[in-house]
């Protein structure tokens, strides 16, 4: 059975805390910027049963195959959990129960920091969005 404790210390080296700003786009009728937080451990493809055990202890988020196109690349699959409810209500107390160790502890605390400022509707106002 795998650990918080590993969990965590697998982000400290193969995590990601992403932050996606869109621009407002006619074309897809979306007159305001949007912003989301994902997360993501990717790793190579024989390691998915690793991913899909980290899915379980979670039990959200998703595992996608993500097929590589530069050649000294070896083809990956990535755990993410997207969804913004489960960034608020699982991953982010996960990680204030479970601290990261590294520099990337900095990248977790700034996400945090944005995912409440989402929660809140603070993105919506231009002092926010900056």
């Amino acid at each position: 059975m795998i650990s918080g404790d590993y969990i965590a210390g697998l982000t400290d080296g193969e995590g990601c805390f992403y932050v996606n700003i869109r621009p407002p786009d006619r074309k897809y009728q979306r007159s305001k910027v949007g912003i989301e937080t994902h997360f993501y451990i990717k790793m190579r493809e024989d390691e998915l049963p690793l991913l899909k055990q980290i899915k379980n202890y979670f039990k959200c988020g998703a595992v996608y195959f993500q097929k590589e196109k530069r050649k000294n690349h070896s083809q990956c699959y990535r755990f993410e959990i997207n969804s913004q409810k489960d960034i608020h209500e699982v991953l982010i107390p996960f990680f204030d129960k479970h601290p990261l160790r590294s520099k990337k502890k900095e990248n977790f605390l700034i996400f945090r920091k944005i995912a409440m400022m989402i929660r809140n509707n603070l993105h919506r106002e231009d002092r926010g969005l900056k």
